[in-house]
């Protein structure tokens, strides 16, 4: 099967499915929409995952935005049904006082993908033209020659045979509170909240003067910036993985049928009688 037919039928599958179980379009989403769409694009992934093994593909995709904008959710949405020696998500500490005295890009490096593999940061270099700059860790002129100079490490990453994808998910202001408020009143979610994002939650307007320079200057024709509006999760989701498969070229790879084989029969084996410990079944 041709890319293109199969990209257009799961693009499709998942459109139909919202307008016929969730109504308007605009409306928030319903899990049960959701899911019926997310299946098609997840058999994708699969399938694109088989190819890049084969041809040895090089996959980078950055996801960037600001705390609270939805990347993890993304991630883990594409990440859930594919294998994670292929699919690697890197989402990279504060540098340490070694990395802070290396070139800015330098740790990063290490982590750009082999012949085979999907790689994902979840932030990325981008820190420099975002909270860095913003939160005041590099100065001005260190994001500006970090913007000078990011285009061309991206170009020689995109001539290296690496397939660059960049995502800006973009969230309100009104959804960004009410989802940092779901952080601090949720026990699940406490983690998910940093010092750093309350400080930076207050900066809204200095993260947009950041992100409109950062896109301008780097949004380049070998490697481009492409937006999310990510305030209904679930369909920011859906239009990440369908844009992602429509930017690899790949194909259906023949599956052999698989069938089970006849267990062995018991023959001389009996039951042990050693005392296991099993959990206790609460549930």
């Amino acid at each position: 099967m041709g890319h293109k037919h199969h990209k257009k039928r799961a693009a499709e599958g998942a459109e139909l499915d919202v307008e016929t179980i969730d109504g308007a379009a605009n409306a928030p989403m319903k899990r049960k929409a959701y899911e019926a769409a997310l299946k098609p694009l997840h058999e994708e992934l699969v399938h694109l995952q088989e190819w890049v093994k084969k041809e040895g593909l090089k996959v980078c995709i950055v996801f960037e935005g600001r705390d609270g904008a939805g990347k993890g959710g993304t991630i883990k949405a594409i990440t859930e049904r594919v294998s994670p020696r292929v699919f690697r998500v890197i989402a990279l500490p504060a540098p340490s006082p070694r990395e802070q005295s290396q070139m800015y890009v330098q740790r990063y490096l290490p982590h750009l993908p082999a012949a085979g593999e999907v790689v994902i940061f979840d932030r990325s270099w981008y820190n420099r033209a975002g909270v860095e700059r913003v939160m005041g860790f590099c100065s001005d002129q260190q994001a500006l020659e970090f913007l000078d100079a990011v285009p061309l490490v991206e170009k020689a990453m995109v001539k290296s045979g690496i397939i660059l994808i960049k995502y800006w998910l973009e969230v309100s202001p009104e959804e960004q509170t009410r989802r940092l408020r779901a952080r601090i009143e949720d026990d699940r979610k406490t983690w998910k909240l940093s010092p750093m994002d309350l400080k930076s939650y207050s900066r809204w307007y200095d993260y947009s003067r950041a992100r409109d320079e950062m896109i301008a200057a780097t949004d380049s024709e070998w490697a481009p910036w492409y937006c999310v509006r990510s305030d209904d999760k679930k369909r920011a989701r859906l239009n990440v993985i369908s844009h992602l498969l429509a930017q690899i070229p790949y194909e259906h790879l023949p599956r052999e049928p698989v069938k089970l084989p006849r267990r062995q029969k018991a023959g001389h084996y009996q039951e042990s009688d050693y005392p296991f410990r099993f959990v206790d079944e609460r549930f």
